[in-house]
């Protein structure tokens, strides 16, 4: 009976320790609820709200024409022009034609799955840092458009965005070799992932030597060598013109973020120069006064880098100079050096969204605005992408809403990069103030 009596008294322990654990910390037990809700919500989408036919029909003709044996590129069309997108993205929605059979339905419940999952891992990354708020990790379901553009338009960008971010969750784990092999397929999928390229490579600088970035990189371009090889061997010159074309000219129709501005200057080439002028200055300073900040600035960086190598060279057995570096600190520049190159793109079209909403939440929070502030600039966001057509109040409310949140960002206070490896609490106290 004594023994019987504290199992009793030791299971109740354990469950008042568990209750109090979640009272102290629900955010993993919201996040939970959050992928249950939006589970169901996307059940609901798909079941009663009409699919929009956008470019699923040309998705599935430039699949069947790669399908029958086509390895010209410049061949490769549907109804909504010639296929634009590296090779990838034919072995993805070939594999989806597959399985659906080119059907709508099977294809949005099959899409329905791929945006939850991707909600777990974007919940995963968040819940592994400590910036947002419980709370506040249901603004990451509540966008009308982002369902939209998973479940009712079936867009490729889904499927570039879930593996960025599944390459970041293996970054966030020092993974560094894996990581750039899963970002290098979201790539093959769609170029837009390229827009976390600049502050990728100064991460991977920060944390391996040079062999290290430089094997990482073989890795990832190997990656795509060997996805586009059948059109590479038989039509080299239209597979790098058509899937890597950096200079196509979007429609001013579609515009979200620049509808303001005239349809000739939108167009014309001084237009894209001055805002790649914009984007590379802008990672540039953001990489010299605030991600290499407590390094001595970004030039302080390389420098150490090319004496690593120099001793490197010099010594025939070199001790490693591998650093782990911060959660906080990886999410931050990676979400950071994102959001600059959305804030710089000529053009964002309706499903582009997809490529930074999830970063919204985490960067107003990195911010030092209170939070009705950053609650009211989210739903701006939201709400100027749901504006359709765009017009040119929207557009001008979306981008003044991105420099601020951008200003934001540049006041705030930058988290020290690195895991210390000393028990000394107070040393590493010291260093991170």
């Amino acid at each position: 009976m004594a023994a019987k009596s504290a199992d009793i008294r030791k299971t109740s322990h354990r469950s008042n320790n568990f209750t109090q654990n979640i009272v102290k910390n629900p955010k993993l037990p919201f996040a939970i609820a959050v992928l249950v809700a939006d589970s169901i919500l996307v059940a609901l989408i798909i079941a009663y709200v009409p699919y929009t036919k956008i470019d699923w029909d040309a998705y599935m003709s430039q699949v069947t024409g790669f399908l029958e044996g086509e390895r010209d590129y410049s061949n490769l069309k549907g109804d909504t022009g010639p296929l634009v997108y590296p090779a990838g993205f034919l072995y993805i929605y070939s594999a989806i034609q597959y399985v659906t059979g080119g059907q709508v339905y099977p294809a949005q419940i099959l899409f329905g799955f791929l945006y939850i999952m991707d909600l777990a891992i974007v919940l995963f990354v968040y819940l592994k840092t400590n910036v947002v708020p419980w709370w506040a990790l249901s603004l990451l379901s509540l966008s009308k458009r982002v369902h939209s553009i998973f479940v009712l338009r079936l867009f490729n960008d889904c499927f570039a965005t879930a593996l960025l971010h599944a390459a970041l969750v293996s970054i966030i784990f020092q993974k560094w070799h894996l990581g750039l092999v899963i970002f290098s397929g979201a790539v093959s999928i769609k170029m837009n992932v390229l827009l976390y390229a600049p502050p990728l490579l100064l991460l991977m600088v920060k944390a391996m030597d040079i062999i290290g970035v430089i094997s990482a990189l073989a890795g990832a371009a190997l990656v795509q060598i060997v996805i586009g090889l059948p059109f590479i061997l038989s039509h080299p010159a239209s597979y790098i013109s058509n899937a890597f074309n950096l200079g196509r000219v979007f429609i001013h129709f579609w515009s979200v973020n620049f509808k303001f501005v005239p349809e000739d200057i939108f167009v014309s080439k001084a237009f894209a120069l001055s805002l790649l002028v914009a984007h590379l200055s802008l990672l540039l300073v953001f990489a010299h006064y605030r991600w290499c900040k407590h390094e001595g600035g970004l030039f302080a960086v390389v420098h150490s880098k090319v004496i690593q190598l120099k001793l490197r060279v010099t010594q025939r057995n070199p001790s490693s100079t591998n650093k782990v570096l911060q959660t906080d600190h990886i999410v931050t520049t990676m979400f950071v050096g994102n959001f600059i190159g959305i804030i710089c793109a000529r053009s964002l079209h309706y499903q582009f969204y997809s490529w930074y909403f999830y970063c919204l939440p985490y960067l107003l929070w990195k911010t030092p605005f209170p939070t009705v502030l950053r609650l009211l600039l989210f739903a701006a966001v939201e709400f100027c992408w749901n504006v359709f057509p765009s017009n040119v109040y929207s557009s001008v409310v979306l981008l003044c809403v991105h420099v601020i949140i951008l200003g934001g960002l540049w006041i705030s206070s930058s988290e020290y990069p690195y895991v210390e490896k000393t028990t000394d609490k107070s040393t590493s106290k010291k260093k991170t103030r």
